[in-house]
């Protein structure tokens, strides 16, 4: 039986930063006034976007790697995501690296989603190299590539797009912002209730393999199944750049955090970092995390479990 809703729920939905970006608002305002505000919530995510793209030539992500051995002057959207990437690099002993742009070329990863051009880079950005090649000037908001780089920062952007298009929604009573994977939720959802949201099943994308009740916070997935290599399919897209090989032993992780900015780079922090080092990793941090290994055990953190149900 269908619950009754005690408010009006009003969704939209666009293809934004290589993934469908589903917008959930709850409240009984007006419709032209919700309607305004899930558009510029979704201008916000274009925009981080159009900064952050390892994709787009034009974003001012790719404007920076065109100037290796200049300190260049960047936007403070792609400063703050790239300052995020590092701290999770300085953490994790560079398992995760925002340099790992050529590693994802080679094995494919390089096709856009809308228009399934190939990127091309610079034959000169092949040379080996790491997050300590990469300085920043937070006073002057500049940045230093020390060699010549391509960098990727969608671990760090999408969680970030989601954070400003949550702020665009902070005056109704229930928001849920799903980006594949990257969830926020606010408030309540249609019945008056607290959100809830599955994790879906490594192995079926029918099931969820888990289910949580949880509102004010943000929900950040990194899985295996999303993304294969087209060169070779044993190969998914989420590479502990220190060995320069797809993360084996996890499937998924999942990590609350609350932002989904923060969300994000620790769900891919702690994944890239293996089934060993990953709960550590989260606990560490004071955040909650639930990891499924590739024979579907289950793993979290002590504090996770008063999400589930």
């Amino acid at each position: 039986m269908e619950l009754p809703s005690k408010y009006r729920m009003t969704s939209d939905s666009r293809l934004l930063m290589g993934t469908l970006v589903n917008i959930q608002v709850v409240g009984n305002e007006v419709a032209n006034v919700i309607d305004n505000a899930i558009e510029k919530a979704f201008s916000a995510m274009h925009f981080v976007e159009a900064m952050c793209s390892r994709f787009d030539d034009q974003s001012a992500l790719r404007e920076l790697c065109r100037h290796p051995g200049e300190w260049m002057k960047v936007p403070d959207v792609l400063f703050e995501t790239l300052r995020l990437a590092l701290t999770m690099s300085e953490l994790t002993d560079g398992a995760f690296d925002p340099t790992i742009g050529n590693l994802l070329d080679r094995h494919g990863f390089n096709t856009h989603y809308l228009t399934g051009e190939v990127i091309s880079i610079d034959a000169d950005a092949q040379e080996k190299v790491s997050f300590r090649d990469i300085s920043l000037d937070e006073e002057a908001r500049n940045v230093y590539l020390h060699k010549p780089m391509l960098l990727d920062l969608g671990a760090v952007a999408k969680g970030f797009a989601v954070d400003l298009a949550a702020k665009e929604l902070s005056e109704f009573k229930g928001v849920a912002i799903n980006a594949g994977g990257d969830l926020f939720l606010k408030g309540v959802d249609p019945t008056g209730e607290i959100w809830k949201v599955g994790i879906q099943h490594p192995k079926d994308k029918e099931a969820m393999i888990a289910w949580l009740s949880i509102t004010d916070a943000a929900v950040c997935t990194s899985g295996t199944y999303e993304r294969r290599s087209p060169i070779n399919q044993e190969i998914h897209h989420l590479f502990d750049f220190t060995t320069g090989q797809s993360t084996k032993g996890l499937v998924s992780c999942t990590v609350i955090a609350p932002f989904a900015m923060l969300a994000d780079a620790v769900s891919t922090a702690a994944f890239v970092l293996g089934k060993d080092r990953a709960l550590d990793f989260v606990n560490e941090l004071e955040l909650d995390a639930l990891c499924i290994d590739d024979s579907l055990e289950i793993s979290m953190t002590d504090a996770m479990e008063r999400y589930l149900g």
